[in-house]
């Protein structure tokens, strides 16, 4: 898990696949496995990178 979550960078869009109902939420550090990401439903809250996998969101640049 914690290989997938290390390429995480702040300004990044992810998903909380434990917690679908957060939507999407952008990265805002990643130090040391402890990832802070400011969710659009529940605010900004800290993940465990080495207990939940957060999925990247692509972004529509069109």
């Amino acid at each position: 898990m914690l290989e997938m979550n290390a390429i995480l960078e702040p300004g990044m869009l992810v998903r909380n696949p434990e917690e679908p109902d957060w939507g999407i939420g952008q990265v805002q550090s990643n130090i040391n496995a402890k990832i802070t990401v400011n969710f659009r439903e529940v605010g900004k809250m800290v993940i465990d990178g080495t207990r939940v996998m957060l999925v990247l969101v692509q972004s529509d640049t069109r």
